[in-house]
């Protein structure tokens, strides 16, 4: 059975994660579970969207801010954030790259709709790719979830 870009020389399974929103505590779930994931030994693609990019190109992905709906708790969360030492984003997603298998993937489109030049981000991917590419990589995946 064939799995894909992702999952060639074995049938892993895949797991895809949609990176839309690119505040800190969308991009924790999303670097501890690609880590998760990861960790469990399957192929983990993170495709990163909209505001994320910018979040990237900007070199603020560890930047510890939260909705304006939770301004008034964000000052003690990032606290104890801080003090309990919870590791970056960047460490996650450098970690899940380490002890199993984490792509992390731009999309184009999400490029030219933020303004970001594909140098911006080339540091921070594995790849820049097309939406065709993107949904042809995780056709078939056995988790798909949009953060």
């Amino acid at each position: 059975m064939s799995t894909g870009p992702l999952g060639q020389g074995g049938a892993k399974p895949r797991f895809v994660i949609y990176a839309h929103n690119a505040t800190y505590e969308k991009l924790h779930q999303v670097a501890t579970l690609g880590l998760t994931a990861a960790a469990m030994g399957k192929d983990v693609m993170v495709v990163l969207l909209f505001w994320t990019i910018k979040k990237l190109a900007e070199g603020r992905l560890n930047e510890l801010d939260f909705p304006p709906e939770y301004a008034a708790q964000a000052p003690e969360v990032a606290r104890l954030i801080r003090e309990r030492k919870v590791p970056l984003i960047t460490d996650m997603f450098r970690e899940a790259k380490e002890v199993g298998h984490l792509k992390l993937v731009a999309c184009s489109a999400g490029l030219e709709y933020m303004g970001v030049d594909a140098q911006a981000v080339n540091d921070g991917v594995d790849e820049v790719m097309g939406l065709p590419a993107i949904l042809s990589a995780a056709a078939g995946a056995e988790t798909t979830l949009f953060i």
